[in-house]
C-alpha cells in the first residue's frame, strides 16, 4: 500500500492515491461481487461487450426494484436499506453510467449515486448494531473523487471496515488518505501513525514520509481552494 507522491503530475497525486486506495480496499468486492447479496459483479457485467452490458443493466433494474419495495415494506429493517444500496450501487457501475476507460463514474452515473447516498444514510441512521464493512468499502469508492467527492462520508465509511477487520497498515493508510482530504487532520495523523506502526520495519521510514506528503498536498490543496474562493468573493 504504498504510493509515491513524488511522481510526474504532483497536483493530482493525491487524487490517484485515495482512488488507488479505494480500489484496492473495494475492487474484489465490486469486480467479482464478493460479500453481496446478489449474484455477480460488475465485472460479471462487463463481460461479453455491450449485449452483456445490457442484460447485467436489465437484471439490476430488477434488483433494484425488489430492493426498493422490501425497504419501502420494512423500512426500520437495516438490511433492507443495505440490499437496496448494494443493488443500487452495482446499477450505477454498468452500461453508460460507468467510464470504464477513465476509471470514473459518469454524470449519469453520478446522479445514480445519490440515490446510493441517499440508501446508505438511511441504513446508517438506523444504526445498525454491526454495519454491514463489505458494503462500507463500496460506499469509500462511491463517495471518492471519481463519485460524488464526499471525504467526509468516505471517511465515515472507511471507519467502519477498519472497525470490522484485522488491523493492517493498508487499511489505516487508507484511512489517513481520505481524513487529510476531509480536513480531518488528528484523525489523518492517528491513523497514519498506526499504518506506520502496523508497516514491516523496512516499509516504515517511506511509508511515514509518503503520508506527512499526503498530508501537506490535502493541506495544499484546501489553502488553494480558500484562497480562490476568497479572490472570488
Amino acid at each position: 500500500m504504498l504510493f509515491d507522491l513524488r511522481a510526474r503530475g504532483r497536483r493530482n497525486t493525491i487524487k490517484v492515491i485515495y482512488a488507488f486506495l479505494a480500489v484496492l480496499m473495494g475492487g474484489g468486492l465490486i469486480f467479482f461481487g464478493i460479500g453481496g447479496n446478489t449474484s455477480g459483479g460488475l465485472f460479471d457485467a462487463f463481460k461479453g461487450g455491450n449485449s452483456s452490458s445490457s442484460s447485467a443493466d436489465d437484471r439490476l433494474e430488477k434488483v433494484v426494484e425488489r430492493a426498493e419495495k422490501r425497504a419501502q415494506t420494512t423500512p426500520r429493517d437495516p438490511a433492507a436499506w443495505a440490499a437496496l444500496t448494494r443493488a443500487q450501487y452495482q446499477l450505477a457501475g454498468v452500461g453508460d453510467r460507468y467510464d470504464q476507460n477513465a476509471g470514473a463514474f459518469t454524470a449519469k452515473g453520478r446522479q445514480a449515486l445519490v440515490k446510493v447516498e441517499h440508501a446508505w444514510d438511511r441504513y446508517l441512521a438506523l444504526e445498525p448494531p454491526k454495519p454491514d464493512d463489505a458494503l462500507a468499502s463500496l460506499m469509500v469508492q462511491a463517495f471518492g473523487p471519481t463519485g460524488l467527492s464526499r471525504p467526509a462520508k468516505a471517511v465515515t465509511a472507511q471507519e467502519i471496515v477498519v472497525d470490522a477487520r484485522d488491523p493492517s497498515a493498508g487499511l489505516y493508510s487508507t484511512l489517513a488518505v481520505l481524513a487529510y482530504q476531509a480536513n480531518q487532520g488528528r484523525k489523518g495523523d492517528l491513523a497514519a501513525k498506526k499504518a506506520v506502526e502496523l508497516a514491516p520495519k523496512d516499509q516504515r521510514s517511506i511509508l511515514k514520509e509518503q503520508l506527512d506528503q499526503a498530508k501537506q498536498q490535502s493541506a495544499g490543496g484546501a489553502a488553494a481552494g480558500q484562497s480562490a474562493a476568497g479572490s472570488s468573493g
